[in-house]
């Protein structure tokens, strides 16, 4: 009996079951995928985008389901996973394809049109214009496990980075860089820290603006698998997940930061729910003011640092009101280049009081 593919979870998890389901079109013609979220990225594969739909598509269930067996790949629950012998793509690999022995990683393929490529690398470029860095990164703070709860932003599973981070990694990185933030979160006062932060992007507008900066960096999300696909020289920093399971550790263009190594304990999600082991992991991602010089190196190391002036950036004007150089400051809707405020952070204080200062709560 044919097939139809259920792929549901996160879009990192999409993104990661586009090869086996290419390499399932190889020997297969009449299969569905079931896109229960992120379809979006399957419309950037040749191989795949006739095959997938939406869960809200129109006569789904009577013209492409009702004569399918319908399967459910989910890699969390497959042993090679949680013994971190496989990552994301090798075990919807095994699934999918019904694999016994553990395959060699596929590459994800994806392809961005024009319109991708060309507002991503508008974006890129009026970054650089108006931060006058001629190299740019884009940096990925949070994942989709942050929460927000009145003031605070957290996450409590211990994947993104902690706030008081994010604003120490901005202060040290915005030296050399360019930084867009990639998040649908706002940092609090992000308007002052002299940084890009777009918003209203969708994910596949976002692959363009990776694709057309100098770097990545970022967390255990999505952005890393982007990067990935795009072979984008990345940094990702680890705190309660394995980076054998959910990064790439043997790839050249990746640098992996595993800011837990024999800290961590595996939880075991889409299984149990283990509360004790959250609560073990929930600060693996505090990092260190040397973790973040590290991180600030392993950028340093693959691609130099900025040049900050109009010559290197190829910027021509003549003096006038706009400013010594002449250009008018084009900033693009939900973007703001003012100057940088050094953020408030005293390591006496408990995280607590921490997340109230940053955040401009007053007792």
């Amino acid at each position: 009996m044919n097939k139809a593919f259920f792929i549901s979870g996160g879009a990192g998890r999409v993104l990661c079951s586009i090869p086996a389901l290419e390499a399932y079109a190889e020997t297969h013609d009449d299969f569905t995928i079931v896109a229960e979220g992120w379809g979006e990225f399957f419309a950037c594969s040749k191989i795949l985008r006739d095959k997938a739909f939406p869960v809200f598509h129109k006569n789904l269930f009577e013209e492409h389901l009702k004569d399918k067996e319908i399967i459910t790949p989910e890699p969390y629950r497959l042993n090679a996973y949680f013994n971190q012998k496989c990552n994301l793509i090798q075990a919807f690999d095994m699934i999918i394809n019904e694999l016994d022995e553990i395959p060699k990683s596929k590459k994800i393929n994806i392809e961005l049109n024009k319109q991708e490529q060309i507002s991503g690398h508008n974006i890129v470029n009026e970054v650089r214009t108006n931060l006058k860095k001629d190299k740019v990164i884009v940096f990925q703070p949070f994942g989709s496990t942050i929460k927000v709860e009145g003031k605070f932003i957290f996450d409590a599973s211990g994947r993104s980075f902690e706030l008081t981070n994010v604003y120490s990694i901005i202060e040290e990185l915005k030296k050399n860089y360019g930084i867009i933030i990639m998040s649908q979160v706002p940092i609090p006062g992000w308007e002052n820290l002299g940084i890009a932060m777009p918003q209203n992007v969708g994910l596949t507008q976002w692959a363009g603006i990776i694709n057309a900066a100098d770097y990545f960096l970022g967390c255990d999300s999505v952005g890393q698998h982007i990067a990935h696909a795009l072979n984008k020289s990345t940094t990702v920093v680890i705190g309660s997940t394995y980076p054998e399971n959910i990064s790439y550790p043997n790839e050249k263009s990746f640098t992996i930061i595993d800011n837990a190594k024999d800290r961590r304990k595996y939880s075991p999600i889409r299984m149990t729910f283990d509360e004790c082991c959250d609560r073990n992991n929930e600060d693996l991602m505090v990092l260190s003011d040397t973790t973040i010089k590290q991180i600030a190196k392993s950028i340093k190391d693959k691609v130099g640092v900025s040049k900050t002036n109009n010559e290197t950036l190829k910027l021509n004007g003549t003096s006038g009101s706009n400013g010594s150089n002449g250009i008018q400051p084009a900033v693009m809707p939900g973007m703001n280049f003012n100057g940088f405020q050094k953020s408030k952070t005293n390591s006496k204080k408990k995280p607590i009081e921490q997340l109230l200062e940053l955040n401009d709560i007053k007792s």
